[in-house]
């Protein structure tokens, strides 16, 4: 194999640098001022927008940049690592974007898409329910059709973004079949709909994108508000989903290369016993651990990106969920031991570190859990039985 095999083309790595130095211009301290403030980080979604970089995955003729999930997947990671993770692209842009792209009418890409691609009509997406969490086959959320109209009802929980957002991609499924085999269907709710309700949930987490219970009682939406074939089943949903995994590893791979950059930067400069902490073991291996699991959680990243974009979704199912794990895992650590480097400094607030302990923590849980993924790993790549 050739060198290139293992190196993103020059365009992505200029896509990254460009990325970056947009970022940087923001920086963690202003998005963690816009968090604690109450405000959004709107300036930065817009800008990025009008860039080109929101929309990148999007098709051309729908004014996106018609790349693929790894472009995508690129902005986002390079935006965490300047210390700005925006959930909201691993929502709009990938998961949104990505099954309209695929599976929407030429009016319906044509409606919702240039809006998701320069930032202006951002869309959130509902699948999570308060009694079908990982188990996506449970949920009870019905449309019933109604003359030439749909009517929904249920339930959604842990729903990024609803405030942020002019339109939500409802995971539902159609009344008879309820108790049979789940066949989803998808449907664009405004969230200025009537009968359309959501409520904050308090977070722990220091961030400007919030969460939601949402309520859905009697929403009646017209025929086209529908993407896809009714009967189209999981493959229209799964879609959206392997962009998901995808998306969010690259979201706690950038937090991780920002929480080890602090870490190195104050482990060169902190002097302690007459020498920097970083010359001393105990506070090197930790970090150089790091940089070896975060590389290793990149190159998968990057793999499951290049399954998907080539169409090879089997693939590309069982690397993103490989990526997601080990992105997950990596920041968790990255950010415990540049915590732990920084000593006191590492939970005050001054220092930006302890706030991302329950950032990271939470990719552990969401948007698939790392024991979902060890089932599915489990199953799919070593043939065990089935545990659930």
């Amino acid at each position: 194999m050739t060198e290139s095999t293992f190196t993103e083309s020059e365009e992505r790595q200029e896509l990254r640098r460009q990325v970056a130095k947009l970022a940087s211009r923001y920086g963690r301290e202003w998005f963690v001022e816009r968090a604690r403030a109450g405000e959004k980080t709107t300036e930065l979604w817009l800008e990025i927008g009008r860039a080109g970089y929101l929309g990148i995955n999007v098709p051309e003729e729908y004014g996106g940049g018609g790349g693929g999930i790894g472009d995508i997947a690129a902005v986002c990671e390079e935006l965490a690592a300047q210390g700005c993770p925006l959930l909201l692209m691993v929502v709009s842009p990938a998961i949104c974007g990505t099954i309209i792209s695929r599976y929407g009418t030429d009016e319906q890409k044509q409606r919702w898409l240039p809006g998701i691609a320069d930032g202006t009509g951002t869309m959130a997406f509902a699948i999570t329910e308060p009694d079908a969490g990982t188990n996506s086959h449970n949920i009870t959320t019905t449309a019933r059709r109604d003359g030439d109209e749909w009517v929904l009802n249920g339930r959604k929980i842990w729903i990024s973004g609803v405030d942020e957002a002019d339109n939500v991609l409802v995971v539902a499924r159609t009344e008879d079949a309820r108790t049979g085999k789940l066949k989803p269907c998808l449907f664009v709710v405004p969230t200025d709909a009537e009968g359309f309700e959501a409520r904050p949930i308090p977070m722990e987490i220091v961030s400007p994108e919030k969460q939601f219970q949402v309520f859905i009682d009697d929403v009646r939406l017209p025929a086209d508000a529908l993407v896809g074939d009714e009967d189209g089943g999981l493959v229209q949903l799964f879609a959206g989903l392997n962009p998901e995994r995808i998306m969010a590893a690259a979201f706690s791979i950038g937090l991780a290369r920002h929480a080890l950059g602090k870490a190195a930067a104050y482990a060169k400069e902190r002097t302690v016993f007459k020498a920097p902490i970083g010359s001393h073991q105990a506070i090197a291996h930790p970090l150089a651990q790091s940089h070896i699991e975060i590389e290793l959680a990149r190159l998968m990243n990057q793999k499951a990106a290049a399954l998907y974009d080539a169409g090879d979704d089997l693939a590309a199912g069982e690397a993103a969920n490989m990526a997601k794990y080990a992105a997950a895992e990596a920041a968790c650590d990255a950010v415990d031991r540049a915590v732990q480097t920084h000593g006191g400094n590492g939970i005050s607030q001054e220092y930006g570190m302890a706030g991302l302990l329950v950032a990271t923590r939470a990719s552990r849980i969401a948007p698939v859990s790392r024991e979902m993924i060890l089932n599915f790993v489990a199953m799919h790549s070593l043939g065990l039985p089935k545990s659930y």
